[in-house]
């Protein structure tokens, strides 16, 4: 198609550093779609350039614009600013939420700015959301046929073929020890200190016989979270059955997909949606360990995908840890549950697909 003839599309977000599942999403968009549209990106992650952005947004000569919605209160002054400017200038705009907060932020907010997002809602094109459970998020703030679903995606990248998932049961099987991946950011509401407490309940239990060793790998929020974390590790005598990799992405990030046997996210995160690092575990063939949030059900089944952990059962370390060890006979059969589940329903091809489809029919 000519670069003339193409529909012009202006992206607005969090891009790329600091990798983290939204600025993922954008990246793994935007590489989608390049071709078929004149792609402009503003990259709303640093609030002082936030005069700046608007003027880019003023100038830009797109025809339909995609912002990804902010789930705080100051983000929220900041995303009505640039739908103001959109509406001044009768373009079309879709938004995105990627997460599960919004509704339960606009209750917070004072009278004055939530009606300010009620106005902004009934002039945009659409809204998207994560899952289908997440549509209610919209429900009467936009109309039901304005309300789509486009589900995250795991990057073709980061999939390995089934007989690596084979070879890796194999040897897991073999050696009697599994991996236990946590792969996320350390919010603490994210649930990486109850990983850490069931390592050291593995530890005070089972010493000479250890199941599982736990691998830790994504970015602390401060160095003085990132010192208690080892602090802990160090007073529980955990270097034996716990390492950090860090933030990880590319071969470091394949590498641990490879090696993975458990994925465990025992997240309450406020503003959780639908974690692209649980997608991307699951296609790997990985068991999943998670609660019972946000959009999280509308993709993992208890005892046909993993676990899942009902309010407050994260916190019980025994009986998540007697979870884990009755999953182990299962591997197998939900590695291959798991693997064809992703490979079927939450390919990159087809979250590309629907958000192209949206770009040119709205």
């Amino acid at each position: 198609m000519a670069i003339e003839n193409k529909r012009k599309v202006c992206i607005i977000g969090q891009f790329p550093p600091p990798l983290h599942g939204l600025s993922k999403a954008l990246d793994t968009l935007c590489e989608g779609v390049k071709d078929a549209f004149c792609l402009q990106k503003i990259d709303i992650k640093d609030n002082r350039k936030v005069i700046g952005n608007l003027f880019k947004l003023l100038f830009s000569k797109a025809d339909v614009f995609y912002l990804t919605l902010c789930q705080s209160k100051w983000g929220n002054w900041r995303d009505l600013l640039f739908l103001k400017l959109i509406s001044l200038k009768k373009k079309k705009c879709l938004v995105h939420l990627h997460g599960g907060y919004y509704r339960a932020l606009l209750e917070a907010l004072s009278p004055g700015q939530k009606r300010k997002n009620e106005k902004m809602l009934q002039k945009i094109e659409g809204a998207i959301v994560l899952s289908p459970s997440l549509r209610s998020v919209f429900q009467g703030l936009v109309a039901d046929e304005k309300i789509f679903v486009v589900e995250n995606c795991a990057d073709d990248q980061y999939l390995l073929p089934y007989t690596a998932i084979e070879q890796r049961l194999q040897s897991a099987n073999q050696r009697g020890k599994y991996n236990v991946l946590y792969l996320s950011n350390f919010q603490p509401e994210k649930g990486y200190k109850e990983v850490l407490a069931l390592a050291k309940y593995q530890n005070e239990q089972a010493k000479d016989s250890q199941k599982f060793h736990f691998h830790f790998a994504g970015q602390f929020v401060s160095p003085a979270q990132e010192k208690e974390f080892f602090d802990y590790i160090t007073a529980n005598a955990l270097k034996h059955s716990v390492t950090y990799h860090g933030v990880v992405d590319g071969e470091q990030k394949l590498a641990l997909l490879k090696t993975g046997d458990f994925f465990i996210l025992p997240t309450r995160y406020p503003k959780e949606g639908l974690p692209i690092s649980l997608l991307e575990c699951m296609g790997n063939g990985m068991a999943a360990i998670t609660t019972d949030h946000v959009a999280i059900c509308d993709v993992v089944t208890d005892g046909q995908n993993g676990v899942v952990l009902a309010e407050n059962q994260e916190k019980d370390a025994k009986a998540v840890y007697q979870k884990m060890l009755c999953l182990i006979e299962s591997l197998p059969r939900i590695a291959s549950n798991n693997y064809h589940k992703i490979r079927t329903q939450y390919t990159q091809a087809r979250y590309i697909s629907q958000l192209e489809a949206l770009f040119l029919n709205i």
